[in-house]
């Protein structure tokens, strides 16, 4: 058992928050019970993972997608209404981490995604930022686009959408940013990079990797982004004798 305070406490000191600009509340973003005996995992606070969660019994769910972003409606109607009297209801905490839980350099969904891909991680792909959400990194054995495609969706078990016919024959530097972060090609392209890897594919991102010359990925963004949470929810058990549960829910984008 572990009260609520000293969980949030020691989230908030592994992953830093206060040091990152978000685009939403990272942290406790749902009161429940003070204590916590068992955890839920999972990549977004849908209402199947909640559902999950009450099954289960959870006093608290630790997601990478939570709730309140900026932008959105401020109303509690609809979906926002259902999610949220679920956890009052059940006086179920939520705990949610983006950027934070993107960035930590060994639990983090990039440098999951890194170790997952054998991917040796050199430095962040912004050099000025210490907190660089997107990475770069090679690989021990140059490998071709297909190669790497074969391995990405043999590893995330989804096929990865590949544009390479303007990259070269052999991949051996990468960058990467997991989730929605296909915006960072044009970086990666600036600095001769020969691969670049995210979960979602725009428009315009298919032209720049033809254009600049290099292999484009977009491997999926709930598949890019189960491990960060997943690995937190694993130190946690191994660091504090917590007992956690990952709970994946299925999505195709």
């Amino acid at each position: 058992m572990i009260r609520r305070q000293k969980l949030t406490n020691i989230l908030n000191q592994l992953l830093e928050p206060h040091a990152i600009k978000d685009y939403c509340p990272n942290g406790l973003q749902v009161e429940g019970r003070d204590e916590i005996h068992k955890i839920v995992t999972g990549v977004t606070a849908s209402q199947a993972l909640l559902d999950a969660a009450v099954a289960e019994g959870a006093d608290a769910i630790l997601v990478h997608h939570g709730y309140f972003w900026k932008g959105e409606s401020e109303v509690v109607t609809g979906m926002k209404q259902r999610r949220l009297k679920t956890l009052l209801t059940h006086d179920i905490n939520l705990f949610a981490y983006h950027l934070p839980l993107d960035v930590h350099p060994e639990l983090g969904n990039n440098a999951q995604l890194a170790k997952l891909l054998g991917i040796k991680v050199r430095r962040g792909l912004e050099p000025w930022d210490k907190k660089s959400v997107a990475m770069v990194g090679k690989f021990d054995e140059p490998l071709s686009g297909q190669a790497l495609a074969t391995r990405l969706g043999e590893r995330l078990g989804r096929p990865a959408l590949h544009c390479g016919e303007s990259g070269p024959a052999l991949i051996e530097t990468v960058a990467w940013c997991t989730g929605g972060g296909q915006s960072y090609i044009n970086l990666a392209a600036e600095q001769g990079i020969d691969a670049f890897i995210s979960g979602e594919a725009s428009e315009q991102t298919i032209h720049t990797a033809r254009e600049m010359g290099m292999h484009f990925f977009a491997a999926g963004h709930h598949a890019t982004e189960r491990y960060g949470v997943k690995a937190l929810g694993e130190w946690l058990a191994a660091e504090h004798g917590l007992e956690v549960i990952f709970v994946d829910i299925d999505n195709p984008v």
